[in-house]
């Protein structure tokens, strides 16, 4: 029998570079922020789980645990990350339920986001290494926001010049002027 998918019960906010609907170079990708309370949930069932993994290694003396599926960012901030194939896709659902299949929905980072994934299992060819992974079960979409993965929005050019004010120096549209030195060339030179 298998066990009920973790669920998270508020919205989780994704962060960084995200491959949901549409795959990137590498497929499908999603990494979310949660708190620690989720992952104290998680490393408790990691224990359960890789008791299974101990019982079927070939020699679990010189076996190698690999690290968690989770990566604490700063303290409370714990990012998970997840990626599938084409043919593991999980469904994608909006508020209401309904399948969002619009590969232009701008899911990317700043978006506020629900999540269903298990936490499995694997040991690999080698019958030494071990560890866990989390694989998305569904992403319900609470609230698209943020951008492209390139952190805040561009700044217009009337917000760059009241940042950076005004100073000495290269002006747009007046002729090349060299501070220092001489743009002549000579056969000197060579």
């Amino acid at each position: 029998m298998s066990k009920p998918p973790f669920v998270t019960a508020d919205p989780v906010v994704l962060e960084g570079f995200q491959a949901v609907l549409c795959p990137g170079k590498f497929g499908y990708s999603l990494t979310a922020v949660v708190d620690d309370e989720m992952v104290q949930q998680l490393e408790a069932d990691r224990t359960e789980v890789l008791k299974w993994c101990e019982s079927k290694l070939k020699n679990p003396k010189r076996s190698t645990l690999k690290p968690t599926p989770w990566e604490e960012i700063e303290p409370g901030r714990n990012k998970l990350k997840f990626s599938w194939k084409e043919d593991a896709k999980p469904p994608i659902v909006d508020t209401e339920g309904t399948l969002v299949t619009d590969e232009e929905t701008p899911l990317y980072s700043g978006s506020k986001v629900k999540l269903a994934f298990v936490q499995k299992p694997y040991i690999l060819k080698d019958g030494v290494t071990y560890g866990t992974s989390l694989k998305l079960k569904g992403v319900q979409i609470i609230e698209l926001g943020g951008s492209t993965g390139g952190g805040e929005a561009e700044l217009s050019a009337e917000a760059a010049a009241e940042l950076f004010g005004t100073a000495e120096g290269f002006r747009a549209g007046d002729p090349a002027q060299v501070v220092s030195g001489s743009t002549e060339v000579s056969e000197d030179d060579f």
